[in-house]
């Protein structure tokens, strides 16, 4: 009889056993794109065309999830990272994006980058229900919850900046004749927008603007015609090629203006180097990432193990190249979002990780700068800090300064 009910408990338990192993299991929840073993990201990158420098970020973000992967993936599952070339070109874009969703069946799309590309794809990938997540550019559209959902940005938004700059200018030189070059698309229109919304009653100060197309293979011409506007000082709102050639141009006609150049086009290693050190001497920008350029972060216990990974990973990359500090913080983020979603490896859960991470750091943001988003900011960097650069490094000053959109 004992023998009997021993029995009889113990198949309880067995059953018992079975139906929490079968709950357990149960739990697991996956779209299109992710499996036991596996989590398949796309990504689109301008590996060729007039924004290449840029393309090291795809590189840098594959060498990451390489480790990522070797130590052992995420909840056990391994990075599938398909990544494509649009050439920074809108079309070519809406061609890779599809590819990606249709033929492909990634569970979302990564830090596809460029202003244009991201609008070219951006109510395809709403329309699929499909995140388009941490879209490396910071126009401002892109943290728009209500009415894109699936999209979100990364890095401040360009209206920030551009504020930040007008304060500043406001503060320094309140007198200032400005001019402004600026890339004719979506980056270069939001960030001059942030300017002159930062400058409020005072836009007169602006006595000049010119754009030009990123098609052109040089803007000397424009360089040559601001100068003759007899401003004193410069906003450069470019991308690396043409920072560069705009830092050595100015040079080259004896133009000494207060200059400011964007943050996407502030690389030491990509923009400052190949212009000239002597030509970017007392350049202003705004930061939110350390500088691998700079040894004041040498000890600094983050950029310790960012360059442990590029010894490791990413040997012939360039530590002093923005893109590469870019390219790690941001694949470092998409796998706090991805150790959030655990088991649920759904599209819609991942946009809802997505939208709350709290005071997450990765090792490459300045110190106080802290990422934070929820269902209804969808802009997880808001923070910048002024610097100058001086010999071959930037120098950080000021406080650390929020440029909320709307603040």
């Amino acid at each position: 009889m004992t023998t009997r009910s021993t029995f009889i408990g113990l198949s309880a338990a067995i059953a018992a056993l079975a139906l929490t192993s079968g709950t357990a299991l149960a739990q697991k929840k996956y779209d299109t794109g992710a499996t036991d073993t596996e989590i398949k990201i796309g990504n689109i990158m301008p590996y060729s065309g007039p924004a290449s420098a840029y393309g090291v970020i795809g590189k840098t973000e594959a060498a990451y999830f390489n480790m990522i992967n070797e130590q052992g993936g995420i909840n056990g599952r391994k990075i599938n990272f398909v990544t494509y070339d649009d050439g920074y070109s809108p079309p070519k874009a809406v061609e890779q994006a599809r590819k990606l969703v249709e033929s492909d069946e990634v569970l979302f799309i990564f830090g596809p980058l460029g202003t244009a590309s991201n609008s070219a794809i951006q109510k395809y990938m709403n329309a699929k229900k499909v995140p388009q997540l941490f879209v490396a550019t910071g126009a401002t559209k892109f943290g728009d919850a209500k009415d894109f959902p699936w999209t979100m940005g990364w890095q401040p938004a360009y209206q920030s900046e551009g504020r930040i700059y007008a304060k500043y200018l406001l503060s320094a030189k309140p007198d200032a004749k400005v001019a402004i070059m600026f890339q004719n698309d979506d980056f270069g229109k939001d960030l001059l927008k942030g300017f002159k919304d930062g400058l409020g009653a005072k836009t007169s100060l602006i006595i000049a603007e010119d754009s030009y197309e990123v098609s052109e293979p040089t803007i000397d011409s424009h360089i040559v015609k601001l100068k003759a506007s007899g401003a004193d000082t410069f906003i450069s709102i470019t991308t690396p090629k043409f920072a560069a050639q705009a830092i050595k141009k100015v040079a080259e006609i004896g133009w000494k203006p207060l200059y400011f150049q964007s943050n996407v086009g502030a690389s030491v290693g990509s923009v400052l180097k190949p212009a000239g050190f002597e030509n970017a001497q007392d350049i202003l920008s705004a930061a939110y990432a350390k500088d691998g350029a700079d040894a004041q972060w040498d000890n600094d216990e983050g950029m310790k193990k960012f360059y442990a990974f590029l010894a490791k990973y990413a040997p012939d990359a360039n530590r002093t190249d923005a893109s590469v500090v870019y390219g790690y913080g941001q694949a470092q983020t998409v796998v706090q979002v991805l150790k959030q979603a655990g088991d649920t490896l759904t599209r819609e859960n991942i946009m809802k990780q997505a939208a709350n991470l709290k005071d997450f750091a990765p090792d490459t943001l300045l110190p106080g700068i802290r990422i934070n988003t929820s269902p209804t900011d969808f802009f997880p960097i808001e923070q910048l800090q002024m610097n100058r650069f001086k010999g071959e490094k930037w120098e950080l000053f000021g406080p650390i300064i929020n440029g909320e959109i709307g603040g």
